[in-house]
């Protein structure tokens, strides 16, 4: 008996509710309203939020004092807290915090999602307790899923409850609480990152105790297994989908590598499968997250064993990068986006973080001249997934597919720029991109916005909600114009 075809997250996204309301736009894209000038509040009424955080109200009252274009003002408070508002599923387990955090349309947790959608909470939780202990409860629950699966993208906000309906037929090793099992590299990075800003920015280091220290040695084990060193590995996936992206080739290893000391990403950040399986950002994001893993084992757990196998790994990914990931263009040298170690490359830039855009905001671009040069390219038609139209201009991906622009990738732009102009600039399209609904989406088309994906994307929100929250810091003026 043949197995149906399975349809993808990128499939289901576009079909049942959605259908009656996109059935007259290309791609399952969502119709909005008529963009309003000043969008109304569209956070839910407070009886609603799942969570409140009496710092985050302050800071969303006293940031908004600051912005003069009160569109601008309006879409700073509905996406801010929107995690918090909708997303997050605080609880204990044995006795300690313990949260999930869902995707927002998708009823699951991504490692990487996750600890982005709760990052920008960070300076807010030194003084408020029960934000603090939130974020705690993500920690730990993280630690939980890699002790699970470590090459697991996503997992089941009920650890008991089945996976996600188009991973069902998957041909993988699924294990009990998993959403979705497409090993993405930055699902073992994005964990620490949260970690080591947790410990910086409160202080607090009860998350690090003897089970978050067994979870960052199957870390290291994970990303060791996937330098192939001497074999494939225990990793491999097979999707039966119409879409490429969907699954690994090779009786699901992926194409081959050349074992030179980078690590493989089955995935990349879109859930998209590689081309070639050294995915450039990613390893530069593992460079980062590994040194921040010695620091912490060094100054918290009291392990050199640890710290010194992490700062080992990392020093080796970083001398690979070096020598096996850096391209000659007309333009001058660049990162590539993906490489196989025989020389072979991909040149282009996804939107999903990490990505060669997004390298300065994860603290992992260590050759400015370089990252400027690569930037340049990524911000140009000399990428292929690079688009501008009447509606602004921006980078998209394979996921959702051709002219469609995912403000995420304006919003880094943003968050990485020292310019004013290119600041005011994103700020103009994002207002565009939000199609009068005072959220931020997935993606939506390069020549009208009112044709957009994924109505309810916590991350683009918060990620947008930090972009204010910085720039209210550092450039306060460009929100006072």
């Amino acid at each position: 008996m043949t197995t149906p075809p399975t349809l993808s997250r990128r499939d289901l996204l576009r079909t049942g509710a959605t259908v009656a309301l996109a059935s007259a736009l290309p791609r399952g894209l969502h119709a909005a309203a008529d963009p309003a000038p000043e969008p109304a509040s569209a956070r839910p009424q407070p009886a609603d939020r799942r969570f409140r955080s009496d710092a985050v109200e302050q800071f969303l009252t006293d940031t908004r004092a600051r912005i003069a274009d009160p569109e601008l003002a309006q879409l700073f408070v509905n996406c801010f807290p929107n995690t918090l508002d909708t997303t997050v599923e605080p609880g204990t387990f044995e006795g300690k915090p313990d949260t999930a955090v869902i995707t927002g349309d998708i009823p699951a947790m991504w490692q990487r999602d996750s600890s982005a959608q709760v990052w920008p909470y960070l300076p807010l939780a030194r003084n408020d307790d029960r934000l603090r202990s939130l974020i705690e409860g993500v920690i730990r629950r993280q630690t939980r899923h890699i002790l699970i699966d470590p090459y697991a993208n996503a997992f089941m906000a009920d650890l008991s409850a089945p996976p996600l309906e188009w991973s069902r037929h998957d041909q993988t090793d699924m294990k009990p609480g998993v959403g979705e099992r497409k090993y993405e590299l930055d699902s073992l990075c994005y964990p620490i990152r949260l970690a080591h800003g947790f410990w910086k920015q409160t202080g607090a280091t009860q998350p690090f105790d003897s089970q978050w220290r067994d979870a960052m040695r199957v870390v290291l084990r994970t990303m060791r297994e996937q330098q192939r060193k001497t074999s494939l590995g225990p990793y491999h996936f097979q999707r039966s989908a119409p879409t490429p992206t969907e699954t690994l080739g090779e009786k699901g290893f992926g194409n081959p590598v050349n074992p030179v000391g980078l690590i493989v990403s089955s995935f990349r950040p879109s859930d998209d499968a590689c081309i070639f399986p050294f995915l450039v950002p990613s390893n530069l994001f593992a460079v980062t997250s590994l040194r921040q893993l010695a620091e912490m084992a060094s100054a918290i757990l009291h392990d050199p064993a640890l710290a010194d196998d992490a700062s080992t790994l990392s020093d080796e990914v970083e001398a690979a990068l070096r020598q096996h990931a850096v391209v000659s263009t007309p333009e001058g040298a660049i990162w590539a986006y993906e490489v196989d170690g025989f020389g072979g490359h991909v040149l282009m830039d996804d939107t999903n973080v990490p990505s060669l855009l997004a390298l300065p905001y994860l603290n992992s671009s260590p050759d400015e001249a370089l990252y400027r040069r690569t930037r340049a390219f990524v911000w140009s038609e000399r990428n292929p997934w690079f688009y501008q139209g009447s509606a602004g201009r921006g980078v998209g991906g394979p996921h959702v597919g051709a002219n469609m622009i995912w403000p995420m990738s304006q919003t880094i732009y943003a968050l990485t720029s020292n310019s004013p102009a290119e600041i005011r600039e994103m700020l103009h399209y994002l207002k565009i991109g939000s199609a009068g609904t005072g959220f931020i989406h997935e993606s939506y088309y390069k020549d009208d916005p009112k044709q957009f994906t994924r109505a309810w994307f916590a991350w683009a929100n918060t990620l947008f909600g930090e972009l204010i929250a910085n720039l209210a810091r550092t450039h306060p003026d460009l929100l006072q114009a």
